[in-house]
C-alpha cells in the first residue's frame, strides 16, 4: 500500500498530491511545488496553521486532479506528531473524496529540525494509519481504503528507507486489528468467539497459540479468573501467543485485560454508557495486536502474550460482594465489589505467566480504572512500576509513538487500604480516592520482585469522537507503543 516515489513525481498516476505546508517557511526545495504554496497561501483562510487543510483542482501542471494542502503550523513548533496528524487528516479527505491512489510531498529535512527518517516515518504512520474503514456493520459501503500512497522524496532518502515501508505497514496491522475488534459488538466478540479470532490472525503469522477452556481453566485452579465469568453463560478462555526467536537472550511478557462486555456484574453498571463496556477488552486486543505485528517485525527477543478472556455478567450464579475466592497463586481475596474484575483475570494471568515463562519483563496493559480517567484524562494512560528504568522506557516510547503514558506513584502506605479482616487481600479500597493506585498495588501483589509495569489504558483505548489518523470508537491504542517499547528493554 505504501510506496516511496523519487525523480519525476508525474509519472506516479493518482488522484490526489498531498503537499504539508508551514506557516511560515518552505519545506520543499522544488520550485514548482513552492509555486503551488504560495498559489494556495494567497487564499484568505489558509496560511499554513496546524489543522488547516484547503483542497485546490486543476491546478496548472500538475497531473493529479486534485491537491491538498496540509497544514503544519510554525516551523519551530512542528514535531512529527504534527506530521502524523496533517498526513491523516490529509488522507481522510481523500477517503471522503473516493481517491484510490494519492502522493505526498515529504518535507526536505534541510527545513526541519528533524532527521529525514524521522519526518518520513511521522508521515507514513499518519497516512496508513488513517487508512482504515470500518463498515461491517453497514449495509452500504460508503467509503474504501486507498489501493495505494505515494511518498515523493529524494532518490537518497528512498533508498536508505525502504524497510521502514513495510515496518510500519506491518505495526499499523496489529492496530487495525485491536480498533477492530475494540469497535467490535459484544455479541459478535463472545470470550470463544475473540479467542477464535485471535487465534486465526495469529497462526497466519506463525505464531505459537494456546487457548485453555474453561475445564482446562478449573483443572489448572484459575479461581479469580473464573470468579468474574461464573455469572455469564459465555465461558471464558486463556488466549497465549507465543514468538520465539533461536538463542535470544530475553523473554517479555505481555498480558491483557480482555472483558468482552463489562456489566458490572451484581454490582451493576448505571445503564448510561454501558454500551461502551465493549471496549473493556482493549488490553488484551492490544496484546493481540503487538504480537501480530511483532510476528512480522521480528525483534530478537522472545515475546509471549497472555490475555484472560471473560464476561462479567449479573445472573443467579455470579460472584457476590463479600465472597472470598482463591487465585491462582493460592491467595485469597475477599470481593468488596463485583465490578473491580478486571484485576481480578489479570492476577490469574500473571502469576501463570511468570510461573511458567519465567521472564525478564512482564508488563500488563488494561482498562481498568475510571479513576485513571478522571486524573490523565482520555489521551494519556497511567503507568505503575517499581522499576523506575522500565517505567521511563514505557515513557519514551509512549513520547515517540504518540500513544503518551505517565507515571503514576506506588506508595507503600496505600497498601493499608487493601487490607481484608478475612482474606489474604481485598479487591477494593477501603478509600474512594486513589483508585488507579491502589488497583496497581493490588496486581503487584501477585507478581513479587519481578521487574513488572502496568499500564492502565482507560481514557486512550477508546475515542467517542474521530481525531487525525483514528476514526470513533477503538483506537489500537498500545500496539505502536509495545512494539516500539521492546527496542528499549
Amino acid at each position: 500500500m505504501l510506496k516511496l516515489v523519487s525523480g519525476d513525481p508525474g509519472k506516479f498516476k493518482c488522484s490526489a498530491w498531498v503537499i504539508p505546508v508551514c506557516e511560515n517557511a518552505a519545506l520543499n526545495e522544488d520550485k514548482f511545488i513552492t509555486d503551488l504554496v504560495d498559489q494556495a497561501k494567497k487564499l484568505a483562510d489558509f496560511k499554513g496553521k496546524p489543522e488547516e487543510q484547503v483542497l485546490l483542482y486543476g491546478m496548472p501542471g500538475v497531473v493529479a486532479r486534485q491537491v491538498i494542502f496540509a497544514g503544519l503550523g510554525k516551523k519551530e513548533e512542528i514535531q512529527a506528531e504534527s506530521l502524523r496528524k496533517a498526513a491523516g487528516r490529509a488522507i481522510k479527505t481523500c477517503l471522503k473524496n473516493e481517491v484510490s491512489e494519492a502522493l505526498m510531498m515529504v518535507p526536505n529535512s534541510k527545513n526541519l529540525a528533524m532527521e529525514p527518517e524521522k519526518i518520513l516515518k511521522a508521515l507514513l504512520e499518519g497516512a496508513c494509519l488513517a487508512n482504515q474503514v470500518f463498515d461491517a456493520y453497514k449495509g452500504e459501503k460508503k467509503q474504501k481504503p486507498l489501493k495505494e500512497i505515494g511518498f515523493f522524496t529524494d532518490a537518497e532518502t528512498a533508498e536508505k528507507n525502504r524497510a521502514l515501508l513495510k515496518r510500519v505497514e506491518d505495526i499499523s496491522h496489529g492496530t487495525f486489528l485491536a480498533r477492530q475488534w475494540v469497535t467490535m459488538p459484544s455479541n459478535d466478540k463472545k470470550p470463544a468467539l475473540l479467542a477464535a479470532m485471535m487465534k486465526k490472525e495469529a497462526e497466519k503469522e506463525k505464531l505459537k497459540v494456546t487457548v485453555l477452556d474453561e475445564k482446562q481453566l478449573k483443572q489448572q485452579k484459575f479461581g479469580a479468573m473464573l470468579a468474574v465469568a461464573q455469572g455469564s453463560a459465555n465461558a471464558p478462555g486463556l488466549v497465549i501467543m507465543e514468538y520465539r526467536v533461536p538463542k535470544a537472550k530475553k523473554t517479555i511478557a505481555l498480558v491483557g485485560k480482555g472483558v468482552t462486555f463489562d456489566s458490572g456484574g451484581i454490582n451493576i453498571k448505571p445503564s448510561a454508557g454501558m454500551e461502551e463496556m465493549k471496549t473493556d477488552m482493549a488490553g488484551a486486543a492490544a496484546v493481540a495486536g503487538a504480537l501480530i505485528a511483532i510476528a512480522r517485525i521480528k525483534p530478537k527477543v522472545n515475546v509471549v502474550g497472555v490475555m484472560p478472556l471473560v464476561e462479567n455478567m449479573p445472573s443467579g450464579s455470579a460472584t457476590r460482594p463479600g465472597d472470598v475466592i482463591r487465585s491462582y497463586s493460592g491467595k485469597t481475596v475477599e470481593i468488596g465489589n463485583t465490578d473491580a474484575e478486571g484485576r481480578l483475570i489479570l492476577i490469574d494471568a500473571l502469576a501463570y505467566t511468570l510461573k511458567k515463562y519465567k521472564p525478564h519483563t512482564i508488563i500488563d496493559m488494561a482498562t481498568l480504572t475510571g479513576a485513571c480517567v478522571v486524573a490523565l484524562g482520555d489521551k494519556i494512560a497511567g503507568v505503575f512500576s517499581p522499576d523506575q528504568t522500565l517505567a521511563k522506557a514505557i515513557v519514551d516510547s509512549g513520547t515517540e509513538t504518540w500513544e503518551r503514558c505517565w507515571q503514576l506513584p506506588m506508595p507503600e502506605d496505600y497498601k493499608e487500604l487493601l487490607k481484608s479482616d478475612i482474606a489474604d487481600i481485598h479487591n477494593m479500597s477501603s478509600s474512594r480516592y486513589g483508585g488507579a493506585i491502589t488497583a496497581a498495588l493490588f496486581l503487584a501483589d501477585f507478581v513479587g520482585d519481578a521487574r513488572w509495569a502496568h499500564i492502565d489504558i482507560a481514557g486512550p483505548s477508546y475515542s467517542k469522537k474521530p481525531d487525525a489518523y483514528c476514526s470513533t470508537a477503538g483506537t489500537g491504542f498500545g500496539v505502536r507503543l509495545l512494539c516500539d517499547l521492546l527496542e528499549k528493554l
